[in-house]
């Protein structure tokens, strides 16, 4: 059953936390430096975001890392960034070092953090429309990157993050995403046998992000549009990409991994029954990729209360079936006679901390990762599939990636001004743009 790749893919992950381990012995790190020539013995984080996935990010990093601090934060709100410093101080003492002049707030609060010299990395965690603009900023300052996914969610966000990840490839600065799949050996072992054909040609899947509901903040006395829908994020299209770009991009990326690259095309339907009256957002999408080779992924989303989860991913093969299950619940391959061939356990916490070791570890040893392409094809895929329910189009990868004009983020965007009245999308009224 082992093959030669299979031993090696099992051996780098053993080597890497070997060497992860390792550099917890070494003192002084001197193979990158800043601006100025000055050698690094400790990497300087900066966050950009400090709600539940910036303190996740931050923990993971400083948790799976040593010769690492936090040194700057930003976010819309600054007491959010002082909680987070007095819980992160908590756990990792001295790893934390912001000092009150290092807390940033507002809109132009992530400049200050991606201008500070002494920051070498940052950490990307803001609601997703903002991604693109900060980490074309963050890659134009020549910072390290870690961008929580999407990475966008529009066809605008895309260009621009194709931009940024050509710019970091030339000056050699990494830019790690949130794709902790990616990094989990029970995906990485199943992906890697079912394209080695294991269990014969790939036909088709189905991908699932079914669960609940999602939260949603009521608007407070005196709040702008701008302020409300920066508070209640997840139900604006513009900040949020609706749940199959902002949630369920992680089984999208799992099956453009699958299948090589994007699909070629998306036809869906979809609909809201139980979502609040001014939330832009539809409860459930059901999406037809079709990916090169006439094959076909079923990939449905939905947050409705009180329905069945379903997270995983089912690939069918010419000689049998792959279950290759969402977060720690692990992965396992059968034939046609049900007679499973392989099987291997879950482990989603550890997934995320190696994204954040793999990063560390490839900026000291002067060969960055830049892995945004992959994640943005994945990001555009999920809104793809997003402008085919809207619209009630077959929607082409060629169209919104080289064609679309759509573009969500807001022209000329301030803290306390007005927005357009909230209204969400009618297939048949809805515009392919």
């Amino acid at each position: 059953m082992t093959t030669n790749k299979h031993a090696s893919r099992r051996q780098f992950l053993c080597t890497s936390s070997t060497a992860a381990a390792g550099l917890a012995l070494t003192p002084k790190v001197f193979s990158i430096g800043r601006p100025g020539g000055s050698a690094l013995e400790t990497i300087n984080i900066g966050v950009v975001g400090t709600g539940g996935r910036g303190g996740g990010a931050c923990n993971d990093n400083l948790t799976a890392n040593e010769n690492v601090r936090l040194a700057a934060m930003a976010d819309l709100d600054p007491a959010k960034c002082d909680r987070l410093r007095k819980n992160l101080v908590k756990k990792h003492g001295q790893k934390v070092d912001v000092g009150d002049s290092r807390i940033y707030g507002g809109l132009d609060g992530f400049r200050k953090v991606i201008d500070d010299p002494n920051v070498d990395l940052v950490l990307l965690t803001t609601s997703p429309g903002f991604r693109p603009w900060h980490i074309a900023e963050a890659v134009k300052a020549r910072k390290h990157v870690f961008a929580e996914k999407p990475v966008c969610v529009d066809p605008a966000g895309f260009r621009s993050c194709i931009d940024s990840h050509e710019r970091a490839i030339k000056q050699e600065t990494a830019i790690v995403t949130g794709t902790q799949y990616r990094r989990q050996p029970s995906f990485i072992e199943a992906i890697d046998r079912l394209q080695e054909g294991i269990l014969g040609e790939i036909v088709g899947a189905t991908a699932r992000y079914c669960s609940s509901g999602i939260w949603y903040r009521k608007r407070q006395e005196g709040m702008s549009d701008t302020e409300y829908q920066l508070h209640n994020w997840m139900h604006f299209i513009w900040l949020s990409g609706d749940q199959i770009c902002e949630q369920a991009v992680h089984n999208v990326d799992v099956i453009n991994w699958l299948m090589g690259g994007p699909p070629e095309s998306a036809y869906g339907s979809g609909g809201r029954f139980t979502r609040p009256d001014d939330s832009e957002m539809w409860d459930s999408m059901s999406i037809d990729f079709m990916y090169p080779g006439n094959r076909m992924v079923s990939f449905k989303c939905r947050q409705i209360p009180g329905t069945k989860g379903d997270s995983n991913n089912v690939v069918y093969c010419a000689d049998g079936i792959g279950y290759i299950n969402a977060f720690s619940s692990g992965s396992r391959l059968v034939d046609r006679k049900g007679k499973e061939i392989f099987k291997i356990k879950g482990d989603i916490g550890a997934a995320y901390k190696q994204e954040h070791r793999d990063l560390i570890d490839s900026i000291r040893a002067g060969k960055p990762i830049v892995e945004l392409k992959q994640t943005a094809e994945s990001s555009l895929t999920a809104a793809m599939g997003r402008m085919a329910c809207y619209t009630g189009q077959k929607v082409t990868w060629d169209f919104v990636s080289k064609k679309s004009k759509l573009d969500t983020f807001p022209k000329n965007l301030t803290m306390k001004g007005s927005r357009p009245t909230s209204t969400h999308a009618i297939p048949g009224k809805s515009k392919l743009v």
